[in-house]
């Protein structure tokens, strides 16, 4: 890349644009789900909104990252950020569950470019002693978003109508789309080596076949579920066969003898799915549980997201100093406490003492996940570093994708069974749809309003503790690494 005639500035402003459109929009539909549930009647398929938007981002990231390295940054960001605006627009325009599903699965497919590919021009045009800064200065954007999306988010729920969230992406990604078209200037790539078709194809079925069965395992133990599993088996035997046959792999197998590189990405793996329970799940316990309204639902995450940004200026000069084995023990050691604390706490616990809970787990989250971006790529050659950038991508979006079905399948059989228990009661399913919604929530029977809550706080509590064995799980992982490993110059 042609550093000089590339305005840097202007391209880093562009890309915390971008940063910020990624974050508003998972803010603001975590914030408004709830809503979305009540107004299209579909808690039991909730999920999906999350799940196949991660699904389709999770299968073309590491195309998105190889074409990256092959034909060049901008052209692979100025595409996905334009069918993402695309899938934006036909979200805004959904009718019902079904239509929102799909759309949100093209809007998937284009953010599957977003973040790798911003995290790939940032290692382009800022030097190492430098991209720890700019990373932390383009998360600083997750925490704006996360003030400014509960309260837009709210007011556009209460005031206009939902599917607005979704149409707020289109002049934001425009505005990207050009500044980036305009000022960010590299040398054309050349490079005759034939793309590995198969290998992205074999790759896309494995993590679909993956992924679904996760979905379908909340009908528990069929047929199809084997087959899905066996599916993704030899998806994956017939990947790795072919990487090792073609000139240039969609993914170097080489990457994954380097133990730090896959500890790295194990761990944000990990991180990133207790994450997404608390993010998706939070504003949800928040609305059901303490009756608040919409903004103030979404405004439990937003001390996370600013501790988030500070703990990532931190941990550049922790980079410097210390091995990463060594930050991510303390930062790991903070979100397992964190989310013993979330599996605990009562029922009667108010919303200061999560704001609180939140600011502590931001803290975890930041250095966590700034530390496994810098340290994976550079672990790799410059060449390799979209593809072990995608990677990092691909393992977070991995996590957030499993966990979130696997978290489906945990409150949809907890809130099943609640509603059984108390059918006598007059409890329905239909109930649980509008208790999580403010709006409808005020029309329910009021005698049946303690039950109802303590079905749902049942489930969220039992969310947790799978997200608490989750974080005990990445701490073992990365005690149970090479302890030989020197200090990274990094």
């Amino acid at each position: 890349m042609r550093k000089n005639k590339t305005n840097v500035t202007v391209v880093t402003i562009a890309i915390f644009i971008a940063t910020f459109m990624s974050a508003i929009e998972g803010t603001i539909v975590s914030t408004a789900m709830p809503t979305i549930v009540g107004d299209l009647r579909g808690l039991n398929m909730m999920n999906w909104i999350f799940s196949i938007y991660l699904l389709t981002n999770a299968m073309l990231t590491p195309i998105y990252g190889k074409l990256a390295d092959r034909v060049g940054r901008k052209p692979v960001f100025m595409i996905g950020l334009a069918i993402f605006i695309l899938g934006s627009a036909l979200c805004g325009l959904a009718q019902n569950m079904m239509t929102l599903i799909i759309f949100r699965a093209l809007q998937g497919i284009g953010a599957g470019a977003i973040m790798p590919v911003s995290f790939t021009i940032i290692a382009d045009i800022y030097p190492l002693n430098k991209r720890a800064k700019v990373l932390g200065f383009n998360s600083s954007a997750w925490g704006i978003a996360s003030v400014v999306a509960p309260l837009l988010g709210g007011f556009i729920v209460e005031r206009l109508s939902w599917h607005w969230i979704f149409f707020l992406n289109v002049p934001i990604g425009i505005i990207t789309i050009w500044l980036i078209w305009r000022y960010l200037d590299e040398e054309r790539k050349v490079n005759h080596t034939p793309i590995d078709y198969l290998g992205s194809v074999w790759l896309m079925l494995t993590l679909l076949a993956v992924m679904y069965a996760f979905q379908v395992m909340e009908k528990g133990f069929s047929f199809w579920l084997i087959l899905l599993f066996a599916g993704a088996l030899l998806g994956f035997g017939l990947f790795i066969r072919t990487e090792k046959r073609v000139v240039d792999p969609i993914i170097s197998l080489a990457l994954f003898k380097n133990s730090t590189f896959n500890v790295q990405n194990i761990v944000a793996a990990l991180v990133s799915g207790f994450l997404m329970g608390f993010e998706v799940y939070m504003p949800m316990w928040m609305q059901g549980i303490l009756g608040l309204p919409a903004s103030m639902g979404g405004f439990v995450v937003t001390p996370s997201s600013v501790m988030w940004v500070v703990a990532s200026f931190v941990s550049g000069g922790l980079i410097a100093k210390y091995r990463p084995r060594l930050i991510l023990f303390w930062s790991l050691l903070l979100l397992t406490c964190g989310s013993f604390v979330l599996a605990l706490v009562p029922q009667t616990t108010q919303f200061a003492t999560f704001l609180f809970i939140a600011a502590f787990l931001g803290l975890g989250f930041g250095v966590t996940i700034t530390t496994t971006t810098v340290v994976s790529q550079n672990s790799v050659a410059k060449d390799q570093i979209g593809v072990a950038t995608s990677f990092n991508t691909l393992c977070r979006t991995l996590g957030q994708t499993l966990m979130v079905s696997v978290y489906g399948i945990v409150i949809n059989v907890h809130l099943a069974s609640g509603v059984q228990q108390n059918r006598a009661h007059g409890v329905t399913s239909d109930m649980m749809n509008r208790l999580v919604n403010p709006q409808t929530a005020v029309d329910l029977p009021r005698h049946l309003l303690p039950t109802l809550r303590g079905i749902l706080y049942s489930g969220l509590h039992v969310i947790f503790y799978v997200s608490a064995g989750l974080m005990v799980l990445a701490l073992v992982i990365n005690l149970l690494t090479d302890r030989q490993t020197k200090k990274q110059s990094v």
